[in-house]
């Protein structure tokens, strides 16, 4: 029953026993850090849509307060500290198809998102980076953008957010 305990508090992501250096997430994270100040990610891509930087930074800031426990602040000498830029949003031709009279013809579009990331790990500098991540979703070339922005947007946000995620805390 002691080691099931044990394994419920590690499991849980608390760490409430003097002897243990960090706390661990379900997520493989090691955190040992207290505070993160996330700021808005700014949007500076050639195209914008109105709600990206919003719908991004609040999928980043709900992936890092969830899996942490570290607690957000607004200051500069937190423990960790996460700006970024939305340098990219475009949509490009994927996939191609040829037509029964042999031309040929957009089967499938795709969005990118890039946004441009610089981590301060103020507790261990060789941790802190700065890196572009960036993630596609593809539509078929018969639809408008605008009938499924909101569901790309959604998609690659996540992927976004786990991939920040992971190489700030997990180190992949």
């Amino acid at each position: 029953m002691k080691h099931f305990r044990l394994w419920l508090l590690c499991c849980a992501g608390i760490c409430m026993l003097p002897w243990l250096s960090g706390c661990y997430s379900l997520s493989g994270a090691s955190i040992s850090g207290k505070t993160i100040n996330l700021r808005t990610l700014e949007n500076r891509a050639l195209n914008v849509a109105p709600t990206l930087s919003t719908t991004l930074t609040d999928k980043l800031r709900n992936r890092i307060l969830s899996q942490t426990g570290l607690a957000s602040v607004n200051t500069e000498n937190a423990d960790y500290d996460l700006k970024g830029t939305i340098t990219g949003y475009s949509v490009g031709l994927s996939g191609t198809q040829t037509t029964g009279n042999g031309v040929p013809q957009a089967a499938q579009n795709r969005l990118t998102i890039t946004v441009e990331v610089d981590f301060k790990n103020r507790l261990d500098e060789k941790a802190s980076f700065k890196q572009s991540f960036s993630r596609f979703f593809d539509f078929d070339a018969r639809q408008q953008l605008q009938s499924v922005e909101s569901a790309a947007i959604e998609d690659i946000g996540n992927q976004i957010a786990d991939d920040i995620f992971n190489k700030a805390f997990v180190n992949w």
